[in-house]
């Protein structure tokens, strides 16, 4: 999912670097965050994994696609904290999840 969400957003904006475009943020950021959540409750042991693979997976996209390797490090930092939100939700939607399943 990160991998496509990266690739989507620089093809249809043609940015190098996709979260340099406002469709980042208004697309498949948000749809990283339910990507996660739907995956958290699908899969609810370890639900903020699910966040850390679509997040740090666009590193992988980065490096692949010859972004600058001296920024690599602040990309890995930044990316970290984005993964916080989504795994916040997967981890919410795991515990909806176990919620239903008790009741």
């Amino acid at each position: 999912m990160g991998l496509a969400l990266w690739i989507m957003v620089a093809m249809i904006t043609g940015k190098r670097e996709p979260w340099d475009a406002n469709a980042y943020w208004t697309g498949a950021y948000p749809l990283a965050v339910i990507g996660s959540a739907f995956l958290g409750y699908l899969f609810p042991e370890k639900p903020w994994r699910w966040a850390a693979i679509v997040m740090l997976m666009q590193l992988v996209v980065m490096t692949i696609r010859g972004s600058d390797l001296s920024l690599w490090p602040l990309a890995l930092i930044v990316l970290a904290i984005l993964s916080i939100p989504p795994a916040l939700v997967g981890m919410l939607a795991a515990k909806l999840r176990g919620w239903k399943a008790a009741n």
